[in-house]
C-alpha cells in the first residue's frame, strides 16, 4: 500500500514539473538563463547630487547639533516607524531647536501618524529657517500643508 502512495506521488511530481515549464524542447538552446531587464528610468534613479536626501526626509550636515539623532531619525522614517522617528526628530530639536532638517522631518513623520496641524507647524518652521533650501521649499508635500 505504501508503495503505491509513493510511486503515485512520484508521478505526480513528474507531471508537475513537466507542466510547468521545462522548455528543453524548444528552438532555442542557451546555458545561460533567460532574463529580462528593465533599465530604471533616469529620474527614478537615485541622484550622486544630493547625498542628504534619504527617501524624503533630510538628512543635516554632520557635526552639526542634532545631525546625529536626525540621521537617526531618517533611518526609522525610512523603515516605516514613524513613532521612533517622531522621537529622534524630537531629541535632534532639543538639541538644536534650528536645525531645518529636524522640522522638516519631525513635520513628515506627523504627517504620516496623522497629526497635520502640528505637521503643518514644523513645516513652517523649516521654511523659517531655510527659505532657500530646494529640498525643503520645493517640497510637495510642504507646499500641500503650508500652500503656495
Amino acid at each position: 500500500m505504501k508503495l503505491q502512495s509513493l510511486l503515485g506521488l512520484g508521478v505526480l511530481f513528474l507531471v508537475m514539473f513537466l507542466s510547468n515549464g521545462c522548455d528543453s524542447d524548444k528552438s532555442e538552446q542557451s546555458s545561460t538563463p533567460k532574463t529580462e531587464s528593465t533599465p530604471m528610468p533616469t529620474a527614478e534613479a537615485p541622484q550622486a547630487e544630493e547625498p542628504s536626501k534619504a527617501e524624503g526626509a533630510l538628512l543635516a550636515t554632520e557635526g552639526v547639533g542634532g545631525a546625529e539623532e536626525n540621521a537617526e531619525g531618517v533611518n526609522h522614517y525610512q523603515q516605516e516607524h514613524w513613532d521612533v522617528a517622531q522621537e529622534h526628530f524630537n531629541k535632534a530639536l532639543a538639541t538644536n531647536a534650528d536645525l531645518p532638517e529636524a522640522h522638516y522631518n519631525l513635520a513628515l513623520a506627523l504627517d504620516k501618524l496623522g497629526n497635520h496641524g502640528e505637521a503643518t507647524n514644523h513645516f513652517t518652521m523649516a521654511l523659517n529657517l531655510a527659505p532657500e533650501d530646494s529640498r525643503i521649499k520645493d517640497s510637495e508635500i510642504l507646499k500641500a500643508h503650508v500652500g503656495g
